[in-house]
């Protein structure tokens, strides 16, 4: 278990500042140094909103990925980048995400870049506030990567990139992760077509050389592509197979589906921590202090205080700055309430 009941942290993923955004840009007109300064602002920023909020747990708040998955794909050989987007126009989807060819054999001789990110966190925070790093997990990686006749299917595609996430995972432990998040949203969002228990397989073979090394979870959501969710908004179709998954703490996205299957917490909570999701990031409803303390309230009727913790729903990359840090403000303070009342 945890060393702390109703914890509150956030799952990766922060809103870029606008200046980010446009320095990404126009990358090309900055030297290496700038690049790197450009870089460290931006994570001193995503820490200081996040420390300011109160949050037990913090992130790097991603501000080196483009997107909390496809930035990956920058650090494979054997693949062939999309230039653009399939479509560009008209109401956002998920088909405006492209797809990428495998070239060759798929390798990653500099690892994912989360190692680096990591150390990058551990100089900029104080000694006094829990750090997590998240890493997709082989499932969700494959996503946009065009099968061929040598990866003739998803599965195949997934096989091989396998060692490559455990990799990096193991060389986050050595350089003192504590506490990882091995992100497989897709495989809540394909849950309700595909073999759950080839899912659980994937997992525990993907995160077997750390468990026990470091605290361990994983978030379960629906997607959230500019705000879009891509699966089946269900969690009967998950359970109980991915109560099977080697983790600490499982997430669950609630808040945007009005805590709809709540009564699943009780059951994860008889072997697992669960981390609710109790802001909407969906959503720009800014939650008050007391909405959040009263959905804290309801979750402690279906699971003990020691096995829950509170985040957003999702990664914030799709939410704005400024509401994004009023949420986490709020997010706190409503917790706040609960513990006096403990």
């Amino acid at each position: 278990m945890k060393n702390q009941p109703l914890r509150t942290s956030v799952i990766g993923s922060y809103p870029f500042p606008g200046w980010l955004e446009f320095a990404c840009n126009n990358f090309h007109e900055f030297g290496d140094a700038d690049r790197e300064e450009i870089i460290n602002d931006a994570v001193i920023a995503a820490i200081h909103d996040q420390t300011s909020a109160g949050l037990d747990v913090i992130t790097d708040g991603e501000q080196t990925r483009l997107d909390f998955n496809l930035s990956f794909y920058g650090y494979l050989e054997g693949i062939e980048l999309e230039s653009k987007s399939p479509r560009k126009f008209g109401p956002p989807a998920h088909d405006q995400r492209g797809k990428h060819k495998i070239s060759s054999i798929i390798q990653a001789p500099r690892g994912l870049g989360t190692v680096e990110d990591f150390k990058r966190l551990q100089r900029l925070t104080n000694d006094n506030i829990s750090l997590k790093a998240s890493v997709p997990g082989p499932y969700t990686l494959s996503g946009r990567l065009l099968t061929n006749s040598e990866y003739p299917d998803r599965w195949a595609i997934t096989e091989k990139l396998i060692p490559i996430v455990r990799k990096e995972l193991e060389e986050l432990v050595e350089a003192g992760c504590e506490e990882i998040t091995v992100d497989e949203p897709s495989m809540s969002c394909y849950a309700h077509k595909e073999d759950t228990k080839r899912f659980v397989e994937i997992f525990n073979l993907t995160v077997e050389p750390i468990v026990g090394r470091c605290r361990l979870s994983t978030h379960l959501c629906f997607g959230n592509y500019k705000g879009r969710a891509v699966g089946l908004r269900q969690y009967q179709p998950m359970f109980p197979e991915f109560l099977n998954f080697n983790v600490d703490e499982l997430h669950l996205e609630m808040a945007s589906r009005e805590f709809s299957e709540i009564e699943i917490l009780s059951e994860i909570s008889k072997v697992k921590d669960v981390a609710v999701g109790i802001i909407d990031v969906k959503s720009y409803y800014i939650e008050t202090p007391e909405d959040i303390a009263q959905r804290v309230q309801k979750c402690l009727e279906y699971a003990p205080a020691d096995r829950l913790s509170f985040a957003p729903d999702c990664g914030l990359s799709q939410t704005a700055r400024w509401a994004s840090k009023q949420k986490l403000k709020n997010m706190v303070e409503g917790v706040e309430i609960i513990r006096k009342k403990l």
